[in-house]
């Protein structure tokens, strides 16, 4: 079974604040195992469903967009958002208009952020940076097992 953690926050806990607008923001460490036989890469989307406030979400905000990490990894780095990325990977569009990680920031209450990792059964086609609808689209009938961890946060 694929499982997704952090060694910064466990599942349904605070992220750090250096990891959110208030902080540093950089990537929190991730680590995965589990991953299914014929696993040729993995992708990961990292959204908020609670925004702008959780107690009338209007949207889903999505904070990183990563594709195509090689199927022989299962950690990213802290940090590791335009920096310490794995070859061949690549950073798609958030809701930021940026190609990295734009950490939690929510205008007002707690929100939750969801970490989904993709195992799929192929490496994406390069191209033009996708965002989350993109990468949906083509990881569409090519997922073999997803993980997913959920941190929280709220501003000071």
């Amino acid at each position: 079974m694929l499982t997704l953690t952090s060694s910064a926050f466990t599942d349904h806990h605070a992220i750090p604040k250096k990891y959110t607008c208030q902080g540093a923001d950089v990537s929190p460490p991730l680590a995965w195992s589990g991953a299914p036989a014929g696993t040729k890469s993995f992708a990961l989307i990292v959204d908020d469903p609670d925004a702008p406030d959780p107690a009338a979400p209007q949207r889903v905000f999505v904070h990183w967009v990563l594709y195509n990490v090689p199927a022989d990894v299962g950690i990213l780095a802290e940090s590791a958002s335009s920096a310490a990325l794995p070859k061949g990977a690549i950073e798609g569009r958030n809701d930021f208009g940026q190609r990295k990680f734009g950490g939690p920031c929510p205008p007002i209450g707690r929100h939750r952020y969801f970490f989904k990792l993709h195992a799929l059964d192929i490496a994406l086609e390069r191209g033009e940076p996708l965002d989350r609808n993109g990468l949906e689209a083509a990881m569409r009938g090519h997922v073999l097992e997803k993980a997913e961890l959920v941190g929280t946060y709220q501003k000071d």
